[in-house]
């Protein structure tokens, strides 16, 4: 009787992919080695295989310049315009005539007639530049000359009781009044024509005042422009004490 072995001597073919498989396993074992104790040797390593696929963006060329477009033909120029003339334009005659100023004579400068109003020197009474009238020439031997200073008194005085009279109630009635008279002096110097412009209560004293300006007080004589003494009018102030 036969004898059954108990084992197939019987061999088997390994396949592609479980040789693949096989080794794969093998790299990652040995790669888990390396990074456990050469970490910095396998980041090396790792940095090149990168490299070796390590892609590169090329920037695109630059596209090609357009084709140059033809011009659009322009519009030929219109004919030109007639010129434009103003319509001339008048004014109408006016229906009644403006009248001209009549040109004005020169107003004389020179002359000797009297009567032109432009004379130096006339017989007249009228601002001649000298006249023998009383008008107000510069000069005249009338009373007509425009003073330009006052006069003034220079000599005498009128200062004792014995002047005036006592009056009734005795002076102390007259003591702390004034009387202010109004004279004309001349060109030569003396009062004239007194008159009273303020009285005081003592007529008789007013009227003694009058005639001691009149015969005891001199005067410098007002003068005019050219200074030539004129008449002119004085105010006299007496008090009494």
């Amino acid at each position: 009787m036969a004898t059954k072995q108990p084992y197939s001597a019987q061999s088997r073919r390994l396949s592609w992919p479980l040789i693949a498989g096989i080794v794969a396993l093998h790299i990652l074992a040995l790669y888990g080695l390396a990074r456990a104790f050469a970490p910095e040797f396998t980041a090396a390593v790792e940095r090149e295989v990168l490299s070796a696929f390590t892609v590169t963006n090329v920037p695109p060329s630059d596209p090609p310049p357009p084709e140059n477009q033809p011009e659009p033909a322009q519009g030929a120029q219109g004919a030109p315009g007639r010129e434009a003339l103003a319509k001339p334009v008048t004014a109408p005659s006016p229906k009644v005539r403006v009248k001209q100023d009549t040109a004005m004579p020169r107003a004389s400068s020179t002359g000797t007639a009297t009567r032109s109003g432009a004379a130096t020197a006339g017989d007249g009474t009228g601002a001649a530049g000298s006249g023998e009238g009383t008008g107000s020439g510069n000069s005249s031997s009338g009373r007509g000359g425009i003073p330009v200073t006052k006069p003034v008194h220079i000599s005498g005085g009128i200062d004792n009781a014995r002047d005036f009279p006592v009056p009734a109630g005795g002076r102390d009635a007259r003591r702390g009044t004034q009387v202010i008279v109004r004279v004309v002096v001349g060109t030569d110097g003396r009062a004239r024509d007194c008159t009273i412009a303020r009285p005081s209560p003592d007529p008789e004293a007013d009227r003694i005042t009058c005639k001691l300006v009149e015969t005891r007080l001199g005067f410098r004589p007002a003068t005019d422009a050219n200074g030539n003494p004129v008449a002119a009018p004085f105010y006299w102030r007496q008090k009494w004490f």
